[in-house]
Order: structure tokens, then sequence, then C-alpha cells
């Protein structure tokens, strides 16, 4: 019967001071700084007759890793350095700097602050987030293909998205311009 009890007492004590033990979790969050000389935002608007391309760079931000999968972050797109690449170039980016479009006096930068993320595959994710541009902050959700979230090789992801510049009080030229303008976000963190 001593034995019986001293069994039952040492698994009593064993199972007391194991429920002191650290509780081992999932990989810690890993935060990466956004690469700004590589990370940006291509653009293109149409028109009735034409098209015109080009980009934003992205200035700074980050994004938030856990095990592999992004789960969130946040960067500001630097509006006031808006670059033209087809032939309309200096004229064109003057243009939109503008109170017709931008208004980059006032509103030199826009930002996306990702809320949500849902993975569809292991490197396919819809991209839920909030994007204040112009004094106007709106959800937009963007498809994206996670290329590289690891610490070796950092962060590396594009995104594609169809944006109703009116819904930002971009309106000028309604009618003649296009209100979807089609954007892909290329972004690049370490």
């Amino acid at each position: 019967m001593k034995k019986i009890l001293f069994v039952l007492l040492g698994s009593a004590m064993i199972a007391g001071l194991s429920s002191f033990a650290p509780v081992k979790s999932a990989k810690d969050v890993v935060t990466y700084s956004v690469n700004a000389e590589k990370s940006k935002v291509d653009w293109v608007g149409s028109k009735k007759s034409d098209y015109h391309t080009g980009y934003f760079t992205v200035k700074s931000g980050s994004v938030q890793v856990d095990g592999g999968k992004l789960k969130g972050g946040e960067f500001v797109i630097d509006l006031a350095n808006v670059k033209v690449t087809d032939g309309a170039g200096e004229k064109l980016a003057g243009h939109l700097k503008s109170p017709d479009f931008f208004d980059v006096a006032k509103f030199s930068e826009a930002t996306y602050k990702i809320t949500s993320v849902s993975y569809t595959s292991d490197n396919k994710a819809n991209i839920t987030g909030t994007l204040s541009l112009k004094g106007v902050s709106l959800p937009v959700s963007l498809q994206a293909a996670i290329r590289s979230a690891d610490a070796k090789d950092g962060f590396f992801a594009e995104a594609f998205v169809s944006l109703d510049r009116s819904l930002f009080g971009v309106s000028y030229g309604a009618g003649m311009i296009a209100n979807d303008v089609q954007l892909a976000v290329h972004i690049f963190a370490k």
C-alpha cells in the first residue's frame, strides 16, 4: 500500500512541477523592414484613346511573418515622386501631382495597412487592408502571390488590383479618363 501511495504522490508531484514548465509556442512573429529601393507600385491609367503607365516608390514599411506566412504589415507610398514611364513624361507627372489628381502639396503620401490575410494555397493569399489616399480611408482587397517569406531570402510578394480612383476623390476627366486604375504592388523586405 505504501508503494502505491508513493507512486501516486510521485506522479502528482511530477505533474504539478511540469505544469510550471514553459509552454512551447509556434515560431515568433518576425518583422521585416521594407526595402524602399526595390519596392514599388506600378500603375496603368486608361482613357478613351490611349493609356499611360508609371509607378510610385514605396517609402517605408514593414511586414510581419509567422512560420513563413504573412500575418500583417503596413507601408507608405510616395505620391510626390510619381514616375511616368511612357512618352508623356514630366508633363503628365506634374499634372498627376496637381490638385486635379493627387494634390501632393497636401497629400504627399498614401498608406496601406493590412488588416487580415487569408491563404488560398501555400503561396497565394487574399489580403484585406485599409488604403488611405487624399484624406480618404477605404478597405481594399488584393490578390497576392507570396514569393518568399523566410529569414534567408526575406519577404517578396506581388499583388494586383483594379482600383476605382473616384472613391478617393480623384475624379478629374470623368467620362474621358477611366475611373479604374490597374495596380501591381511589389513589396521586398528583409
